[in-house]
């Protein structure tokens, strides 16, 4: 399992009293509340600020308790022939198109005139967008774990995460420079396909569940049989090691991070990590004048936007909510311990990063924006994406890449 294996590369470090753990994760959880209060008594945007800290700190939580990496999981699959992690994808995407379909509902009750629901992330399908995934998933095998992967793992004392998180911004500055001639020669002209233009609510919906069925019992030949369990009574202790200790089930972690994902749409945005990033990336080259004069159409399509900042975005209120969050989890689990670094990976994890973020840059999201919010949105672009990802990390672990971590 994916646990067993990334515990294996831990630095033997002292582990932190019990008490000294639990009063630790309590003051960053306390922490987070008192922010995400003080947030949203600000005028202004201080409302959604706060609720999209309060949606990375649902994240921060399921991602580190249900080991929610997308390269993780897809490695189980494709080393191990461990299909059970895939459940998660697969109960989130799910959960996901279902609400979606509601909240789209209320917003465009004809899914057939032309238009398209407000924010939602369908973006355009060509040979970019296959290139941009295929590019991702070979970052996640070098660096080894997908950007949401890294910076829920940042939380648990992962080192590689830091430097593939700077190696990503590398990466986004690298796509900024790329962006018109791919945007020019074949983004500007291509389609953006949606689901519902073509089948309508109830047979898009359908076809989503369908599939996500399908793949669902194709699955079953790889799902390893579940250990016998002797029947034990619920007790305190018993929910205490279910909640915090025992990696949560991949459909209950799932389900709630699609359903986390609707609520996110319906009140502020679609789920994504990577705006804070790229409008990182942007802002310092266009603080120095580095930046093309014009990035055209970008700021005109879906998905995981950049911009020119000043202050945190929504977005990147989200991201600090789930990295503190994770914090909280591995230390009430006693699972925080700082990994360790060497030459090689630290250069594979930067290497890893800067190709993760060109892909993010040029997708217009990762894992979580296209893949996961695309998806759920009935978009093309999602399934495309997604299919290239996971061709990336099967060619990137074929090539043997994640050994160098």
């Amino acid at each position: 399992m994916s646990s067993i294996r990334d515990q294996s590369a831990l630095a033997p470090v002292p582990p932190l009293g019990v008490h000294l753990r639990n009063g630790m994760a309590g003051v960053v959880l306390i922490g987070l509340l008192v922010t995400a209060y003080l947030l949203h008594t600000m005028p202004g945007r201080g409302a959604a600020a706060s609720f999209s800290l309060l949606t990375g700190v649902a994240l921060g939580l399921l991602f580190e308790r249900g080991r929610f990496c997308f390269f993780c999981i897809l490695r189980d699959f494709i080393e191990d022939r461990n299909s059970g992690p895939l459940y998660a994808i697969l109960g989130a995407l799910a959960m996901g198109g279902i609400g979606y379909a509601i909240v789209f509902g209320a917003f465009l009750p004809n899914a057939q005139s032309g238009r398209l629901p407000p924010g939602a992330h369908i973006g355009p399908v060509s040979w970019v967008l296959v290139a941009a995934g295929l590019t991702f998933g070979l970052g996640m095998a070098l660096s080894g774990a997908c950007i949401s992967g890294h910076l829920y793992r940042l939380g648990q004392g992962y080192m590689r995460a830091p430097i593939a998180l700077f190696g990503s911004l590398i990466g986004f500055g690298l796509g900024f420079y790329t962006w018109n001639a791919l945007y020019i020669g074949a983004i500007a002209a291509a389609p953006a396909p949606w689901l519902l233009r073509w089948l309508g609510y109830g047979g898009a919906l359908a076809v989503h569940l369908l599939v996500i069925g399908g793949l669902a019992l194709l699955l079953l030949r790889w799902l390893p049989a579940l250990p016998a369990q002797p029947a034990r009574d619920l007790t305190l202790g018993r929910l205490r090691d279910l909640l915090i200790h025992e990696r949560w089930h991949p459909l209950v972690t799932g389900s709630l991070v699609g359903l986390v994902g609707v609520f996110a749409y319906l009140r502020v945005e679609p789920l994504g990590v990577t705006a804070q990033l790229g409008s990182i990336a942007r802002t310092a080259l266009a603080g120095r004048g580095l930046l093309p004069e014009r990035l055209h159409g970008l700021d005109t399509l879906a998905g995981c936007a950049t911009q020119v900042i000043q202050t945190i975005t929504d977005n990147g209120w989200l991201v600090s909510g789930l990295i503190l969050a994770s914090l909280a989890a591995a230390l009430l689990g006693n699972r925080f311990q700082l990994s360790r670094l060497t030459r090689v990976n630290s250069v594979t994890a930067l290497v890893g990063g800067l190709f993760m973020g060109w892909g993010a840059m040029t997708a217009l999201g990762c894992t979580v924006g296209v893949w996961l919010s695309g998806i759920s949105a009935f978009a093309l672009s999602g399934w495309v994406f997604a299919a290239a990802c996971f061709t990336g990390v099967w060619l990137g672990i074929k090539l043997r890449l994640h050994h160098n971590g």
